[in-house]
């Protein structure tokens, strides 16, 4: 199966938004005796553990256990591709492949409203694993009371034609926890509807609007908070979006992320891809495409 990369937040849209985009972690999961092995390369190689506690192991119980089936053993293998602690949903990757391997398991079609559910219970927010499970661009929610969290809810729209994101990934990494940690418990009003206003914008502008993208992508409830943990990607933000690109931090960071059209609408001057700078050293450039499926589960049997 093949799991997508996602960006979430997008600015404005704080624990709402995602996008699914075109970087990869490949799982086989084969089904064998009793017992579980991992086997691990790419990104975490050498550093994720390689029994029950890895993420996508704990995930394939979870869901063999909503789903009321018993594999008592397999064999996992993951090639990585998503770097780990980046803020592009390397964990969500891991939950949403590891429930959908479920399904395979069980011997069941995928049922992705219920795969947002159960990856929302796994990892506390419903954005990134949204966007892995549904492909292109969602909108995230939680609802009632049966968990602490909510009922995790999404639905996905269609990206506009020829949306396309670079992703600038540095060396380091910043732990989800210690970034949300930074967050303030109480936010103005000004800010609030500020960013209503810009989430509401941003919906339009990645479905249909791209040249509105960079007033779109203005946030004032998170990322700024954040900038003790990532000065470096905060400064980066600032100067790509000073030369016009719709620059943002990816997720929980530290990873910034630009969005555009490859016919340069909102991508300051010419095509995305071609106008956005090279890397500063130390970090890496991700030219990406948006996955419009999500979460791709294939039989070894049917090839």
């Amino acid at each position: 199966m093949r799991v997508p990369a996602t960006s979430a937040n997008l600015g404005p849209g704080f624990d709402a938004f995602g996008l699914a985009l075109t970087l990869y972690d490949d799982l086989i999961v084969i089904p064998c005796g009793s017992s579980v092995t991992v086997e691990v390369s790419g990104c975490g190689e050498g550093e994720v553990p390689l029994d029950e506690t890895h993420l996508v192991v704990q995930s394939i119980r979870a869901g063999l256990e909503a789903l009321g089936a018993s594999v008592p053993g397999f064999t996992l293998r993951c090639e990585n591709r998503i770097p780990h602690g980046r803020g592009l949903g390397s964990s969500s990757a891991a939950i949403v492949g590891g429930l959908a391997a479920a399904y395979a398991l069980a011997g069941e079609p995928v049922d992705r409203e219920r795969l947002v559910v159960l990856a929302n219970e796994l990892e506390g927010h419903p954005d990134n694993v949204a966007a892995a499970a549904l492909g292109g661009f969602t909108i995230a929610w939680t609802e009632g009371a049966e968990t602490t969290e909510g009922r995790g809810r999404a639905i996905r729209l269609e990206p506009a034609d020829g949306l396309a994101a670079v992703a600038y990934v540095p060396d380091n990494r910043v732990l989800t926890k210690e970034a949300r940690g930074l967050l303030p418990g109480v936010v103005s009003h000004t800010d609030a509807a500020a960013n209503a206003g810009k989430a509401a914008l941003l919906v339009a502008a990645m479905t249909g609007r791209p040249e509105m993208l960079l007033i779109a992508t203005e946030d004032r409830l998170h990322q700024e908070y954040r900038e003790p943990a990532m000065p470096e990607s905060l400064a980066l933000v600032h100067k790509l979006r000073g030369s016009g690109l719709a620059a943002i931090i990816s997720g929980a960071g530290p990873t910034v992320a630009v969005l555009g059209g490859h016919d340069g609408k909102g991508a300051g001057q010419g095509n995305l891809f071609g106008g956005t700078p090279e890397p500063p050293d130390g970090w890496t450039k991700y030219e990406l495409d948006i996955d419009p499926v999500g979460v791709q589960v294939w039989s070894m049997e049917a090839g």
